[in-house]
């Protein structure tokens, strides 16, 4: 297991990193009896280059004004958001066994007030980026420098709000906002083209004046790479099109429509955590 005391880690490192927190996914959603695998699955390597690399964060300190923010717009993902929390010392490892419980701090979606870490309360879909705009806005107007990170699902890009957003964000050259996209091409009940085609996202952000670049994104170096260059980008906002797939690390959950939101068995959790030796 790697030291997560440490502030610099390897590739290698990051991989073991990513690798835990897809053990935590599974066994939070197999104690709780519930939750949603697949998308959180998918977001493993996004959170742990974020929290271990990127992000400008203080555990204990989690109010500092001056601190980076991360939303996940993609609510349903809290899982994966939960286990790299408590990997970064926000809360104690053994209350990612109470996801969902009643009056647990871990809810099936993030609320923000009840657990450290958390920016805003999550679960509607498309809120976002507009969030994450007002966050820059706030910033320009305090005369702070902290980064905005949003990650958001393609499947809730199927929200116009998001659209709306991105108008606003071109006005204001919203070149402190970085918008990662968990591009894994399914959404709640089947896959997104069959549901409500998005046809070219590189397309449809370049016409919305943002920077557009794309990765694997398991990829950890490739991701790395993408997150830096983003913030080297001005006068607009960033958009990573990290190409993901739904499920990662468990071959029976991968690209697999019904773990969006499947119940974790006693069966699926040995056999998953077989694979993620």
């Amino acid at each position: 297991m790697a030291d997560l005391t440490k502030k610099d880690f390897s590739t290698i490192e990051l991989q073991e990193i990513t690798l835990g927190l897809r053990r935590d996914i599974i066994d939070m959603c197999h104690t709780a009896g519930s939750g949603h695998p697949g998308g959180s699955l998918s977001l493993c390597e996004i959170l742990t280059v974020l929290y271990h690399q990127v992000l400008n964060i203080d555990s204990t300190n989690p109010l500092d004004p001056d601190r980076d923010r991360l939303i996940l717009s993609k609510g349903h993902g809290a899982p994966a958001l939960y286990a790299v929390l408590a990997d970064k010392g926000y809360f104690p490892r053994e209350e990612l066994w109470t996801l969902r419980r009643i009056g647990s701090r871990l809810q099936g979606h993030p609320v923000m007030h009840k657990l450290p870490g958390i920016e805003i309360t999550a679960g509607s879909l498309g809120m976002g980026i507009s969030v994450g705009l007002g966050m820059v806005l706030a910033a320009r107007h305090s005369k702070r420098s902290y980064r905005t990170f949003v990650i958001v699902g393609d499947g809730e890009l199927n929200e116009g709000q998001n659209w709306e957003a991105l108008l606003a964000a071109a006005k204001y050259k919203a070149d402190e906002m970085c918008i990662i996209v968990d591009y894994n091409k399914i959404q709640l009940d089947g896959h997104s083209d069959d549901i409500l085609p998005l046809g070219s996202l590189k397309a449809k952000f370049k016409s919305f004046d943002c920077h557009v670049l794309e990765c694997d994104g398991h990829d950890i170096d490739a991701l790395s790479m993408a997150i830096n260059e983003s913030l080297n980008l001005k006068d607009r906002p960033s958009v990573i099109l990290a190409h993901t797939i739904k499920g990662k690390g468990v071959s029976f959950m991968e690209n697999n429509p019904a773990w969006h939101g499947k119940p974790v068995s006693d069966d699926d959790r040995e056999r998953a955590l077989a694979e993620l030796k």
